[in-house]
């Protein structure tokens, strides 16, 4: 399906461009590494920052028979978009909107009696059945019902569920390690998992979905894929790990370009010391260009004298501090003009630096990089898939 609207008239500062093709096409190369399994695309913390609607749709469109998201705040934005299907969150707190989200029927995920107690009593005040999905900790040591307390969970969801409470619709756990291939915990965690689901199906349990692959298992681990996977990072074409692989190599394309536009060029002597504490000096005489874009915008500090920018077909280096709003390359004596686009990362293929480019360059993960980039930069979907010439439009919620 084609976005259709009319594309901004004004040059923007700074924009987010979000291949929603690309994001379809990543879709059905993760299904088909499912061999079969379900597909879950996950869309929290607004899609890893690409816009958690317009992904999701997108996805749906591609073949994803899930959505998943950590919050259930999240889950339910999805369904007050109009969003149908299955939805699943996970990372709940006492109080939390469980009668909302049972109402909106969204499986709701629980890691201990109290979590299964709170469902089970807004189920019953709703007057509608929870889809309850029980969570395991198999090793991550995070959320999830440790193998010792797991049988008085079963126990108490079976109960729950003959008072027609609620439905158990799925047996689940995450993996700590799987971003590394053949580290040890993954086979451990794989048996812990298989020995939990025995046992609560044993007790009576018949769950629709068992699901621990998170996207490096998917893309590595066919024994791991079960009924469902749940793919986040690899939906936007960015790989786990060095380790796994890169995106190509599973078919995948970056979803997310982020550019803006030189603010200024200027002309400098050597001597010349650019950003907060003058950590660049020019080595010479040269023209800076000035990036309108900073840290209040997701641009990692940590990158300040590394980052990699394209600039006029030449790969550019921040120099000195990266600042708030702003900071600084150094063009080494070329004048691009002002307005020219200065790429930050994008899929790779066109010169422009990745992601993970700069994941390297912050001493972080390519998944911080697109999720931190702020609501000051606009995202503005094209659907390259669909048209030789995209579509685009700009997502008016990145101005709030």
């Amino acid at each position: 399906m084609t976005e259709r609207a009319t594309p901004p008239t004004a040059p923007l500062r700074a924009r987010a461009e979000i291949d929603l093709g690309a994001l379809r096409a990543n879709v059905r190369a993760l299904r088909a590494h499912a061999s079969g399994a379900a597909l879950m695309a996950v869309v929290k913390s607004d899609a890893y920052g690409h816009g958690a609607v317009r992904c999701a749709r997108a996805a749906r469109e591609a073949g994803a028979t899930w959505l998943g998201t950590a919050t259930p705040e999240e889950a339910l934005a999805l369904r007050e978009a109009g969003l149908p299907g299955r939805v699943m969150c996970w990372l709940w707190t006492p109080g939390g909107p469980w009668r909302e989200a049972i109402e909106a029927d969204i499986d709701v995920s629980v890691s201990g009696l109290w979590a299964l107690r709170e469902a089970a009593a807004a189920a019953a005040a709703a007057g509608v059945r929870a889809r309850v999905q029980l969570k395991a900790d198999t090793g991550l040591g995070r959320n999830g019902c440790q193998p010792g307390d797991w049988p008085d969970l079963v126990t108490a969801a079976l109960r729950a569920q003959d008072d027609g409470l609620l439905t158990v619709t799925g047996l689940w756990s995450h993996f700590a390690c799987a971003d590394e291939p053949g580290h040890p915990s993954i086979a451990a965690q794989l048996t812990r998992f298989r020995e939990m689901v025995a046992y609560a199906e044993r007790q009576g349990l018949s769950p629709e979905v068992r699901h621990i692959a998170n996207s490096p298992a998917t893309l590595t681990l066919p024994e791991a894929r079960f009924d469902l996977v749940r793919t986040g990072i690899a939906l936007y074409g960015i790989a786990p790990s060095r380790e796994v692989g890169t995106p190509a190599d599973f078919g995948l394309r970056p979803v997310m370009t982020l550019s803006a536009s030189l603010a200024l060029v200027k002309h400098t002597p050597g001597g010349h010391g650019v950003s907060y504490g003058h950590h660049y000096v020019t080595p010479g005489a040269t023209t800076l260009g000035l990036v309108p874009v900073g840290y209040a915008d997701g641009i990692p500090r940590h990158a300040s004298g590394a980052g990699p920018v394209l600039v006029g077909g030449k790969w550019r280096t921040v120099a000195g501090r990266i600042a708030m709003d702003q900071f600084v390359v150094d063009l080494g004596g070329d004048e691009p003009p002002v307005g020219e686009d200065a790429v930050l990362f994008g899929p790779g293929d066109r010169g422009e630096p990745t992601a993970e480019d700069w994941a390297q360059a912050a001493g972080t993960i390519a998944y911080e990089i697109v999720t931190r980039i702020g609501t000051r930069v606009p995202r503005v979907y094209v659907d390259d898939e669909a048209d030789d010439q995209a579509d685009s439009e700009v997502d008016g919620e990145a101005f709030r």
